[in-house]
């Protein structure tokens, strides 16, 4: 089922390519923010999608949301020139389901510290397990408690700020936030490995310097598909849109200008 409610996204019109941005876990669309100001001021627009809406009233599977949002994305209506994918983290790896179902309608993406998937079995189950307990934390532990644990694990090194009205629209989707970790879980993921060489529009994928095991699965993925080029952010680690925007900025609205087509694999 197609959720089409897109009250919660944040758009901003600046430019013929329009960049459809999905967050992280437990992340908001106002996380763009800065983003798209940066991008709009390089004349590329920008639509920071609600993920959470797809979750509600019941819960979606990976794959499912990558054809609705694919639908969602081709309706009737859209006067520009292109329309890039950007997923970060979970929103990448939701954005690569996207990539590999049908109707895709996508004339580029972009991939940031995102994980294709897990091989073995036993560290599926045991990443599902763990998953479920950050749901249950999410859903019935103390709330702030919750975030300050989650913003601290070392990957991602403390929380992002966000103002008053950003932090009480989460509260409001801990149900959702709960049900993702379940739903979207890293566990619950086939493994794209395989697939990716499927993906045959020019792609940019973006890691960390500091993020040694992503940037690593970065340029294993980079490998597979045949249009795609590793960009890697200086000094940054797992959360380059918030921990190098100015560079991360550039990097896209770049590549959404030449859609990716002057930027051959290395």
């Amino acid at each position: 089922m197609i959720r089409s409610s897109k009250l919660a996204d944040e758009t901003r019109e600046a430019g013929p390519v329009e960049c459809w941005c999905l967050h992280g876990a437990v992340g908001m669309a106002a996380d763009w923010r800065e983003i798209s100001k940066l991008l709009a001021a390089a004349k590329t627009s920008c639509r920071a999608i609600d993920l959470w809406r797809f979750l509600e009233p019941t819960g979606i599977t990976m794959t499912d949301f990558g054809r609705a949002l694919n639908a969602e994305a081709d309706q009737p209506g859209f006067r520009g020139t292109g329309r890039v994918l950007v997923g970060y983290s979970m929103g990448g790896r939701l954005a690569l389901q996207a990539l590999l179902a049908e109707r895709a309608p996508w004339s580029a993406a972009v991939i940031v510290s995102a994980h294709p998937g897990l091989s073995d079995e036993p560290e599926r189950r045991q990443r599902a397990a763990a998953d479920k307990d950050w749901a249950a934390k999410a859903m019935l532990g103390d709330w702030k408690s919750f975030l300050s644990e989650w913003g601290n694990q070392p990957v991602l090194g403390g929380d992002l700020p966000r103002d008053p009205a950003t932090l009480a629209a989460m509260v409001s989707r801990r149900r959702e936030i709960a049900r993702s970790f379940v739903d979207w879980s890293l566990g619950a993921q086939e493994p794209l490995w395989e697939r990716l060489e499927q993906i045959r529009i020019p792609l940019l994928w973006i890691a960390g310097e500091a993020d040694s095991k992503f940037l690593e699965l970065a340029r294993l993925a980079v490998e597979r598909i045949p249009k795609a080029r590793l960009a890697i952010a200086p000094g940054a680690g797992h959360r380059v849109p918030w921990d190098a925007p100015g560079w991360f900025s550039n990097e896209v609205a770049s590549f959404c200008r030449t859609g990716g087509e002057n930027h051959p694999n290395p």
